[in-house]
């Protein structure tokens, strides 16, 4: 069995290496969040399409161990191999199904490309066999491309602005540099493709093979995740090609609500969720910033959150109460309505201007922001001895695919 000494390699948006160990560590924290409140009312069988990091993977650590549920996950993650550790997502699945089988709940994943008719033919049989049907639907997924698979066609997603180009303070977040960064606009087919990719006709293809093999329990609901955030980053964000994408989804979620979920007495909801780090979230020019500003603010108002909290407050108080599901006009549950306070935005507009180079970890939560970062990759949690050697190939428990 492979062994290394792990460190973390940062490249760019992303770390090159990953500590099984660590994400293990990472998964008890969120589990411990999620056991604590004991969220009544819950979903029992659940279905996570993206369900190996961040929003997708505390959705299914919320419904498993907050809830109860049994579940099925759907993720593309790359075990070990030839001694290189696996992806983050991998060592993550494999904690969640060490844990699960620890507290009797049952859980299958399936590792592939969630865009395929193989992978959903795949699932569809997992549900069937290890759920019956299904009372939540969780759609999580966030990919640069997509093969349609009636046309075999490769599609591409792009984080650009929409019609002129964009011009902001953003950080480099290798060197801790703070400078202006100017991205040009989409063209071309870049916002038809990224809709294709990011938008909502997947999530629609599978709530249609769901319904087409009664497998969506009666009063069945789904979700999707999105993100408006403020002004600072509508225009690489909301106006931009990812927020057609986003647009996309929400009109999805009408549709679903209007033909298919309507008489299973169902519903479809965007939730619409606070900025936090996550392996998407870094990649996206000026977030990381806005992060950074957001956090040191939040934490010092005691309303600040990470993916787990926000998806228990997503079960315990909007999805699962006994009443309505609370949605603001357009039909959305907002969950970052702490980060939308008055307050907290006019505090976030005073920081900006004066941040730079010289006082970043002064006047922002930068160093938080990294240990969030890390943490995505298993790094930086205490009890671990990052210097020993560790297991590279750690089997996932109830894999299919």
């Amino acid at each position: 069995m492979p062994t290394a000494i792990v460190k973390p390699k940062v490249r760019g948006f992303i770390c090159i290496t990953t500590h099984p160990q660590g994400c293990a560590a990472h998964v008890r924290e969120q589990i411990a969040v999620a056991e604590k409140a004991k969220i009544q009312n819950a979903p029992k069988r659940v279905l996570v399409v993206g369900a190996s990091t961040g929003y997708g993977l505390a959705s299914r650590i919320a419904a498993a161990f907050g809830g109860g549920a049994d579940t099925v996950g759907v993720f593309f993650e790359r075990p070990c191999d030839k001694g290189r550790p696996a992806t983050a997502g991998w060592y993550n699945t494999a904690a969640f199904h060490e844990a699960a089988k620890q507290k009797n709940l049952k859980a299958v994943s399936i590792n592939g490309d969630a865009f395929s008719d193989e992978i959903k033919r795949k699932t569809l049989d997992a549900v069937k066999e290890t759920l019956g049907q299904v009372d939540l639907v969780v759609y999580s997924l966030a990919s640069p491309r997509r093969t349609d698979p009636q046309t075999g066609e490769v599609y591409k997603s792009v984080l650009k602005p929409v019609g002129t180009p964009f011009t902001a303070k953003t950080v480099d977040t290798d060197k801790e540099i703070v400078h202006e960064v100017t991205l040009e606009p989409a063209e071309g087919d870049d916002v038809k493709n990224t809709v294709k990719v990011m938008g909502g006709e997947d999530w629609m293809l599978w709530m249609q093979a769901l319904k087409n093999e009664n497998l969506l329990a009666k009063g069945a609901q789904t979700l999707a995740y999105s993100y408006i955030g403020p002004e600072v980053t509508h225009p690489i964000y909301k106006d931009g090609t990812i927020g057609q994408a986003k647009a996309d989804v929400e009109k999805t979620a009408h549709e679903l609500n209007t033909s298919l979920l309507a008489d299973l007495g169902g519903k479809a909801f965007v939730s619409v969720n606070k900025a936090l780090v996550t392996q998407a979230s870094s990649a996206i020019p000026v977030v990381p910033l806005y992060i950074s500003i957001l956090y040191k603010i939040m934490k010092a108002k005691a309303l600040h959150e990470g993916c787990i909290e926000q998806m228990v407050r997503l079960l315990a108080e909007r999805l699962c109460t006994d009443g309505a599901v609370p949605t603001d006009p357009e039909g959305r549950i907002r969950l970052d309505d702490w980060e939308m306070k008055d307050d907290v935005q006019q505090a976030v507009r005073e920081l900006w201007p004066q941040i730079d180079t010289e006082n970043l970890r002064a006047l922002s939560d930068f160093a938080g922001y990294q240990k969030e970062f890390l943490k995505l990759f298993g790094f930086g949690f205490e009890g671990i001895d990052y210097e020993k050697e560790v297991e590279l190939d750690v089997p996932i428990e109830g894999l299919v695919g």
